[in-house]
């Protein structure tokens, strides 16, 4: 480490879901991490050893790390400067007309910038509008911070990082031969299996790839919707289409496609390439359809304004405590306007309002699965009506 530098990285953003498990990872390959975040009550768990939340396989590691003081945490921004290497985890938002807030992470820039000294790496994580990166790069240079810059973009799956992150390539770019070596030595400690790209393409790799996942999701929604329109169970068809078929083997079931990245950045691809992004949009639709759609299929003939509707399961996605764009509360939004009475429950979110499982069902005419967690395998349901888009229980997935 250079004179003054106390860390080697330090990871600014460091205590949510891309950051910490990345930190976490780092101090445990022979790395000394600092976790800079604007949150107390999550820095206080870390620090105690405790994740603030659902990640498979951290907290272990978590505990061994602080033990033997190759992770600390801090409040403090003065300890950008304490390091060699930092990462940004800070990400790019769409606004209400669905395009990205890149003014966002310049702001942050902006309120760190005295922080920031020549010759540190800054590694930016989080997905990124194509050619925020170079912008990042030409607005420290401007404000004579000789800095490097990489953007290595996180390809994990929530809940599944710390598996991953060793597992999977890792994919690294930066602005100068200087950059992209420092780079390489920074994630080679993790994985060997290393992709060289330049910052644009690698900004577009992530993109694509989150918004191909988008589209096959809506592809398999789109299919159930036919099917149950019409009366087939969609299970039967879907068995037929990917049983021993390796043409489809990775061909998705229907359910909500929803959290923080898969919509946001199939819609910064489209405003990227200038709102022509047919497929990317008609995803969209579907995908965010698919509330309306259960709804419009549950008033059927009959007048559901006197019907008390139960959620289970208010996250994004099965087994995670993460609720960010979930689609539950959609879901529940437009059940609040149209029915007499709506139950939520989530055994990893604490909402005001939410009731027990138990109490969800016997409070509620019709059950809605809205997020397939493990634990709900065992719940009696006491016969209730279930809508089940995920095939969750095996009784197909006919509404």
């Amino acid at each position: 480490m250079a004179e003054g530098d106390i860390f080697d990285i330090c990871v600014i953003g460091g205590a949510g879901h891309v950051g910490l498990p990345l930190s976490i990872q780092f101090a445990n390959h022979g790395k000394k991490v600092c976790v800079y975040d604007i949150n107390p009550d999550s820095l206080t768990l870390i620090e105690r050893g405790t994740m603030p939340f659902k990640e498979k396989g951290a907290e272990p590691l978590l505990k061994k790390a602080l033990k033997e003081k190759s992770l600390s945490v801090s409040l403090n921004a003065e300890v950008i400067s304490l390091s060699r290497i930092v990462i940004m985890v800070v990400g790019t938002p769409v606004d209400e007309f669905l395009n990205p807030k890149t003014g966002d992470l310049f702001k942050i820039l902006e309120k760190y910038l005295n922080f920031f000294k020549p010759g540190q790496l800054l590694v930016l994580r989080s997905t990124v509008y194509p050619g925020t990166s170079r912008n990042i790069y030409n607005y420290l240079r401007n404000n004579g911070k000789d800095m490097g810059v990489a953007f290595c973009p996180e390809r994990i799956a929530e809940g599944y990082a710390i598996e991953e992150l060793v597992k999977l390539p890792q994919i690294v770019s930066s602005f100068t031969e200087e950059g992209l070596k420092r780079t390489k030595e920074l994630f080679s400690v993790l994985t060997k299996d290393l992709i060289e790209l330049s910052p644009e393409e690698a900004e577009l790799t992530k993109l694509f790839n989150n918004s191909w996942r988008y589209i096959k999701f809506a592809a398999a929604n789109q299919f159930f919707m036919i099917a149950n329109d019409y009366g087939y169970d969609y299970a039967r068809i879907h068995h037929a289409m990917t049983h021993n078929y390796p043409r489809a083997k990775d061909f998705p079931k229907p359910g909500f496609a929803a959290g923080p990245c898969l919509f946001k950045d199939t819609m910064q691809l489209s405003a990227f390439n200038n709102n022509n992004f047919i497929l990317g949009h008609t995803a969209m639709l579907i995908n965010e359809g698919l509330p309306n759609y259960i709804i419009k299929h549950l008033e059927g003939n009959r007048d559901i304004s006197s019907l008390k509707v139960g959620i289970l399961g208010m996250a994004f996605k099965g087994n995670s405590d993460d609720k960010r764009d979930s689609l539950s509360y959609k879901l529940k939004k437009i059940l609040e306007f149209k029915c007499a009475k709506v139950y939520c429950s989530d055994p990893y979110i604490a909402d005001e309002g939410f009731v027990s499982s138990s109490e969800l069902i016997d409070f509620s005419d019709v059950v809605i699965l809205a997020a397939p967690h493990s634990v709900y395998k065992s719940l009696d349901l006491k016969n209730k009506p279930l809508v089940d888009i995920w095939n969750f229980y095996n009784g197909g997935y006919k509404i």
